[in-house]
């Protein structure tokens, strides 16, 4: 008799429930966020076991590693494509975690890709760097608008991001002064963490051979090749294009009918950091590729930079797409026409 097991997770606590080929409940029990636990629970189910559905929430790494390490076979659940039936007037963990193990049986759980735990750690390394690379442009465009409009001398972020206190000799006003010299400091000490952990990635990894290609793009140097590697994984699992520009959400969610615009789907739907590492290659591009230039200044002035911005990194990004899968060098004429 085959058995399906799926575990409802939550912060502090999880829920599993095992069924049969008939839905039939065998087992059902909240339990601690404690894998020797979680192991005893399943332990008199294993031999029957055809897999464990995890819900994908932000704390899986313990439990699909754990469980994984023991000799089960996992699924992760893609939660935001799960959608139980709107008729049902009561529902709760149980519930839910049985509707999850009733479509594992089925065949049409919604899964997701389960990264490699060998890499994983330095990923989530390079996702640090780029939540500090964010925080550090917000310092430098604070210093830079509060300089503009103090003494209207427009300085280049890149004075700022070197962190020049020179520039607060123009600055009159001592709050002034004090409030841009916070964001100095700022930007000093995350200069330092970028650094540390750029040097610390470059230690431990090497762009593998059907990733080197992708360095080839203008704006898109070691360590954002890096990042894209990490966060792509294996690039067959894209089959098309459009799948992979979909996952670095560089795609419009808009819901379609009759040709006329009825809503916005899931724009969330995607990986946000490689959504964030396109974006920071085509703020690099617009600076050393004229053509790519020339495209943000035309999409700039049909909408707003920000809409040009995330243009230019969907072009990056399919660009990268058939960088990576053909194994070929990057040709700027094929991505601007």
């Amino acid at each position: 008799m085959t058995l399906y097991c799926a575990i409802d997770l939550h912060s502090n606590n999880n829920v599993p429930v095992v069924i049969d080929d008939n839905d039939h409940i065998l087992f059902q029990k909240r339990l601690p966020n404690d894998l020797s636990t979680v192991l005893k629970a399943l332990e008199p189910f294993r031999a029957g076991l055809q897999s464990v559905a995890v819900e994908s929430t932000f704390n899986w790494y313990w439990l699909v590693d754990g469980l994984a390490d023991h000799g089960y076979d996992l699924q992760l659940v893609n939660t935001s494509a799960v959608h139980q039936y709107d008729g049902i007037k009561n529902t709760d963990d149980q519930s839910d975690a049985f509707w999850l193990a009733h479509l594992m049986r089925l065949g049409i759980l919604p899964t997701g890709y389960i990264y490699p735990p060998a890499e994983r750690a330095v990923r989530d390394l390079l996702r640090k760097r780029l939540q500090l690379v964010r925080t550090r442009v917000s310092h430098m465009l604070s210093a830079q608008n509060q300089l503009w409009r103090s003494t209207s001398n427009n300085v280049s972020c890149k004075a700022i991001k070197q962190v020049d206190y020179s520039l607060l000799e123009s600055v009159s006003d001592c709050h002034v002064r004090m409030a841009i010299k916070s964001n100095l400091v700022v930007i000093a000490a995350l200069n330092k963490e970028i650094d540390i952990i750029e040097t610390a990635v470059r230690k431990e990894t090497v762009l593998r051979p059907e990733f080197q290609s992708v360095t080839t793009i203008d704006g898109i140097g070691e360590i954002l090749g890096m990042t894209i590697m990490l966060e792509t994984g294996d690039i067959s699992r894209f089959k098309k294009v459009g799948n992979f520009a979909s996952y670095a959400r560089c795609v419009d969610s808009k819901r379609l009918s009759n040709g006329k615009k009825k809503g916005n789907n899931n724009r969330k739907n995607g990986n946000k950091y490689l959504s964030w590492a396109f974006v920071e290659a085509a703020h690099s591009i617009i600076r050393h590729n004229t053509t790519a230039h020339r495209f943000y200044q035309r999409k700039r002035a049909q909408k707003n930079a920000a809409l040009a911005t995330k243009a230019l990194a969907h072009k990056m990004a399919r660009a990268a797409y058939y960088v990576m899968r053909d194994q070929t060098l990057f040709k700027p004429e094929l991505m601007f026409g």
